[in-house]
């Protein structure tokens, strides 16, 4: 890492909120020490980064990526149910809904 900072944003959603911090980082700093140095983990203990994913500008990274000046590091939380079943469950839902009409 050289002696240039950059600085990155860091976000983390919450159902009821929404957290986007700004932190310095040298240049060469990777997504882990962007989260670490934003004290996200801290804040929200039960962050898991070896089994929550991160991304920048919603696209997949890994921890070791190298980030640069202005990206936004974003922090994904578990999805609660997985999207194919929910799509199939309201498909079922509304057929038979309009079945029963």
């Amino acid at each position: 890492m050289s002696g240039e900072l950059i600085q990155v944003e860091v976000a983390y959603a919450l159902p009821a909120e929404q957290v986007v911090l700004r932190v310095d980082l040298p240049s060469g700093a990777t997504v882990r020490d962007a989260v670490s140095r934003s004290g996200l983990l801290g804040r929200y203990p039960d962050i898991d980064l070896d089994r929550q994913r991160v991304g920048i500008y919603a696209r997949l990274v890994s921890l070791d990526d190298a980030v640069n000046a202005g990206d936004r590091v974003e922090v994904y939380r578990p999805l609660q149910a997985d999207p194919k079943a929910a799509r199939r469950a309201n498909a079922k839902a509304k057929a038979k809904a309009s079945s029963d009409r």
